[in-house]
């Protein structure tokens, strides 16, 4: 699909109005998203071939596939709105009170779970969250639903990407409260409440929802603005994740522990079923073994756990292999404490007081592959998102 937009975009005359030169950060770095304020084009020419372009009110949008350190590209802009097959285009499609899928033409790519809670049917309803389809055909989920607790499903709480603190203390009416949103234990739950944005075009997809968070009472502690930015990338699916969590009450203390706090990336139940003892992670410092984990925990306090700026995944399903790559932004805050299981969940957590004066604010990047990768691959996508690139 995409080598046939190449070849019909080289065959057109190409009429350079602008340039745009971005010079690489300190390391390496892969899909680098680059906007050019003030520019309006068709597409960035740099020989052997086009990329497809975005243009929104802050610039125009494109991907650059690789960067070296330092490098300087050049890209001619071409004139005029860009023009694609409607089969290479991102668009929204929804059912109504279920979930909101995103797609590629027809090709699922992410979906939004935001059924609303329901007080009958709360365990299946207490908290929005997204899943990721198999990047190459769109067929398989590959990341878990929202299921009944019994035992046919393991640790069903856990729910493709997801976010939320199991140990919350807040004062709210004169009362001393705890709250729970990982397990939604207690009626605890957070719900979406509203999506304030959406916009998709060619070269990615956004989504902003809002989400209130719900104490034992039911009256709600905390907002939350969760954004979800899909990049329309060949070899995988790239997201950018990234929340803010407000609160107009004089504290609430976010806290919990490494398997049951942060954000999190849970693959579908059959890894937790049969292909368990298949999983390895792929860690800055190398490739584990299958099967072998690593944890924070406060008794160890192993440093290999800690403020990790990436972490990957690879792991078995429907009979393929594929990888999760988690990257953490530096500005996130500290000390990230992270989590391992080989039934397929992995992230970190961190402590933090929310007060109306300190929101929460998270940035995340998530890219999903069949197949294996390397450290080198790993890192150079993490650098790519958290590098400063300059753009002229």
């Amino acid at each position: 699909m995409r080598s046939a937009l190449a070849a019909l975009l080289l065959a057109a005359p190409i009429a350079l109005a602008q340039k745009v030169t971005v010079t690489g950060g300190k390391h390496d770095a892969a899909n680098v998203v680059v906007t050019a304020p003030g520019i309006v084009g068709a597409g960035v020419f740099m020989k052997p071939a086009y990329a497809r372009v975005q243009n929104t009110s802050a610039g125009m949008v494109f991907v650059v596939p690789k960067l070296k350190a330092g490098e300087t590209a050049e890209w001619g802009v071409s004139v005029g709105e860009p023009v694609y097959p409607t089969s290479s285009l991102f668009k929204f499609k929804e059912t109504k009170g279920e979930h909101v899928d995103l797609l590629i033409g027809d090709q699922p790519v992410l979906r939004y779970v935001n059924k609303p809670r329901s007080e009958a049917d709360h365990y299946l309803t207490f908290k929005p969250f997204h899943q990721v389809f198999d990047p190459k055909d769109g067929k398989t989920l590959l990341s878990s639903g929202a299921h009944p607790n019994v035992p046919e499903f393991k640790f069903p709480h856990h729910r493709g990407l997801f976010f939320g603190f199991n140990k919350i203390s807040y004062e709210q009416g004169g009362k001393k409260l705890e709250a729970d949103i990982w397990h939604g234990s207690k009626n605890v739950f957070s719900t979406a409440d509203k999506t304030t944005n959406a916009e998709a075009g060619a070269v990615f997809a956004k989504q902003t929802a809002n989400i209130s968070w719900h104490g034992p009472d039911g009256k709600p502690f905390a907002d939350e603005t969760r954004t979800v930015v899909v990049y329309n990338v060949p070899g995988g699916t790239m997201l950018d994740w990234s929340t803010e969590v407000t609160t107009k009450l004089d504290k609430v203390r976010l806290d919990g522990d490494p398997q049951h706090a942060g954000f999190h990336f849970r693959a579908t139940q059959e890894v937790s079923k049969t292909t368990a003892k298949q999983t390895y992670y792929l860690r800055p410092d190398g490739k584990g073994k299958e099967g072998d984990t690593r944890n924070w925990d406060a008794k160890g306090k192993d440093p290999k756990t800690v403020n990790l700026p990436w972490n990957a995944m690879s792991f078995v399903t429907d009979g393929k292999r594929y990888t999760a790559l988690r990257v953490n932004h530096p500005d996130n805050p500290k000390d990230t404490r992270g989590s391992e299981r080989d039934y397929g969940r992995f992230g970190d957590y961190f402590e933090f007081d929310l007060t109306p004066k300190t929101p929460l604010k998270l940035k995340y990047r998530v890219w999903v592959q069949e197949g294996e990768m390397t450290v080198e691959q790993c890192a150079a996508m993490a650098h790519g998102f958290t590098d400063a690139v300059t753009v002229k």
